[in-house]
């Protein structure tokens, strides 16, 4: 693909959204990506953590064929191990939807997937092990496709490995294009973690989390350092997308994470949870057309910190999975009042649970359990699997699993889904 100057090219893009919903299959993915599966899923990719003592302990790439009525439905069919652990994180796709970048939170490496010649077999095609040495930035977490571009929202920095970090710009050969600091000024702590896009509004939402030193930490020993918890993020800033600059910085307290955008036409807002707080928080418009940001739920009882980590938003917008680690329970929030969401079911999926993601129609949930190596829980409650669901809008029922363990793959983390020969198509 041939790139375009990049304000050209988001321009471009903006405009062509201004009048349509953004749609993808996983409704966390980029708006800029075509080759969009509305449809059935045909492979789930998921960015597995090494562990000391499990299989060949390295992190890797797995493959599980989730195509209902195959012969190796719910079974691994394809690894690729990509060396060390570094702690293996996130991924994304770029936005012809034919690699998948995913990175380390500790080395700060990134490795580039080709998922487009065959989604049943990806192959590794080139490494970035530069990104300190270039940028000044470590710990690259979120990757969201741009036109010919990939934005990455690292989490740490070089100098002190604390929490003030930065945006980095890639083309999509993985040459780096310029990198953006996030604001330390009117109320910005310089703290990120999540990038979410709409192009109708030329906004890009960001939030926050903490450095390497903290996310390295083991997690008893964090919460027992008085000074290392005082280093969260607080912060969520609104950026206008095109001129690549922040508008506004919130006040969301403790740690917003994950952030959505609803994706029903004319909703005009976004929503995130606060893993500290275990709070929704909604990001909208006032009636003076001023963006606000507040608490509109409580995620469990606050009081025991269950920690919501990952979301997951139906793509009319009308509900909202929210996984709590501690408590390794999923629960669904009802969002037909985005003001005051309400929770409406749940149901324990594990000891501990991180990531959900669900299909575009909403059928079908697929859940992971690995947080990060240091977090996640000890001995026997360290399960570490892949659980498929089937969702009929009451119940969610249990499709297969793979356990991570048994199989000698290591910590299940993030998900992504592919097809083959998906067509492209606009909105």
């Amino acid at each position: 693909m041939k790139s375009l100057p990049l304000r050209a090219a988001v321009c471009a893009l903006v405009s062509a959204f201004a009048l349509s919903p953004a749609v993808a299959d996983e409704t966390c993915n980029s708006p800029f990506m075509s080759g969009l599966i509305k449809g059935q899923e045909q492979y789930l990719h998921v960015w597995t953590l090494g562990e000391k003592g499990v299989g060949d302990g390295s992190d890797k790439l797995v493959t599980i064929d989730v195509i209902p009525g195959s012969t190796t439905y719910g079974k691994v069919i394809h690894t690729i191990a990509v060396g060390g652990r570094g702690e293996a994180h996130h991924m994304g796709f770029t936005d012809d939807r034919k690699y998948l970048w995913a990175g380390r939170l500790d080395d700060s490496k990134i490795f580039i997937f080709d998922v487009g010649s065959d989604p049943s077999t990806p192959k590794l095609v080139k490494t970035i092990d530069n990104l300190a040495e270039s940028t000044g930035y470590v710990g690259p977490h979120t990757f969201y496709a741009l036109p010919g571009r990939m934005l990455v929202q690292a989490l740490s920095n070089k100098k002190d490995h604390g929490g003030v970090t930065g945006l980095i710009t890639y083309n999509n050969a993985g040459e780096l294009v310029t990198t953006t600091p996030m604001p330390l000024n009117d109320g910005g702590d310089g703290y990120g973690y999540d990038i979410a896009i709409n192009p109708a509004q030329n906004r890009m939402l960001t939030s926050s989390f903490t450095g390497w030193t903290n996310y390295m930490m083991d997690l008893s020993q964090l919460i027992q350092d008085d000074s290392a918890m005082k280093n969260f993020g607080n912060t969520m800033v609104m950026w206008d997308l095109k001129a690549m600059k922040p508008q506004k910085v919130f006040s969301v307290p403790g740690a917003p994470l994950e952030i959505r955008w609803a994706l029903k036409p004319g909703a005009n807002w976004a929503i995130t949870a606060g893993a500290l707080t275990s709070k929704l928080y909604l990001i909208k418009e006032d009636d003076k057309n001023e963006w606000q940001a507040k608490a509109v739920a409580d995620v469990g009882d606050p009081a025991k910190i269950p920690l919501p980590v990952d979301i997951s938003i139906a793509s009319d917008a009308s509900s909202l999975w929210v996984n709590t680690f501690m408590d390794g329970t999923a629960r669904l929030f009802d969002l037909s009042n985005p003001e005051a969401p309400k929770q409406v079911y749940s149901k324990k999926i594990g000891a501990q649970v991180n990531m959900v993601s669900q299909s575009w129609d909403g059928k079908r949930v697929y859940f992971t359990t690995s947080l990060l190596a240091n977090w996640d829980k000890k001995g026997a409650e360290n399960e570490q699997f892949l659980k498929g669901y089937s969702w009929d809008g009451k119940e969610l029922k249990e499709d297969f699993v793979v356990d991570f363990h048994k199989e000698g793959l290591g910590r299940a983390h993030h998900m992504k889904f592919t097809a083959r020969a998906q067509k492209a198509e606009l909105p």
